[in-house]
């Protein structure tokens, strides 16, 4: 069962206006699932990672609801069908 991205309406540019992507295979971990999106669409990669390949500060990332910035982080497990949502923090005044 192929893993699901969902990408929030500021990065559908760079993913050629999709809401959702999924992946063909079951990558093992999150950060094995970032590779995959990032081959297929490297914009939005580029604005999830940065230059040292760590999730940007303003970005959170939830693998089946839980967030991973507090737990494994890129390490994270993936099981068989589970959905990763791509969220950019919000702020101000």
């Amino acid at each position: 069962m192929p893993v699901r991205f969902f990408v929030p309406g500021p990065l559908r540019d760079f993913s050629d206006g999709h809401a959702q992507v999924e992946l063909a295979g079951s990558p093992a971990t999150l950060g094995d699932a970032l590779a995959e999106l990032g081959a297929r669409y490297p914009g939005v990669a580029r604005r999830v990672l940065d230059e040292q390949g760590e999730v940007r500060p303003h970005i959170n990332l939830f693998v089946g609801g839980e967030c991973v910035r507090f737990g494994e982080g890129l390490a994270t497990r993936l099981p068989e069908g589970c959905e990763i949502a791509i969220l950019p923090a919000v702020s101000g005044g």
